[in-house]
């Protein structure tokens, strides 16, 4: 695809969809001046053009910023429910449809997200246990 046709791509494109295309801050900025070099002297870039695709840019990088402080609440809001748990006793739905009834004994942040480690009166310990599994919290 020729830098034309892709700033063309750019003008035309609606900002929330920008970051579906694969474009990142990177690509904007290099595409950008590229265009900027190989446009032709009789007919520049129209200036109504270049403040739409700069201000596309600025608005898919506000976005980002927003999701990034959103996931970093969840993330927060995640861990302080957590701890709470700790020393709680539990109901954990099991993969089989059962049920198993513990005390949250740990907690572990991963990439994965949030995982308890559950001990339960009998049997062993059961570990990796998501939120999503807990069914009844009691102190």
């Amino acid at each position: 695809m020729t830098v034309e046709a892709i700033g063309s791509q750019l003008s035309s494109t609606n900002p929330t969809s920008l970051p579906n295309a694969g474009i990142n801050e990177q690509d904007f900025i290099q595409l950008f001046v590229s265009q900027l070099q190989f446009q032709d002297p009789m007919q520049p870039l129209d200036n109504s053009q270049f403040l739409t695709q700069l201000a596309q840019f600025v608005g898919i990088e506000q976005q980002s910023e927003e999701v990034t402080g959103i996931n970093n609440l969840a993330t927060l809001d995640s861990s302080d429910q957590t701890v709470t748990l700790l020393s709680h006793t539990v109901q954990v739905s099991n993969s089989d449809g059962s049920t198993t009834t513990g005390k949250v004994t740990g907690i572990q942040y991963s990439t994965n997200g949030v995982q308890l480690t559950v001990t339960p009166s009998t049997g062993s310990v059961m570990t990796n246990v998501n939120l999503s599994q807990i069914q009844l919290v009691t102190p």
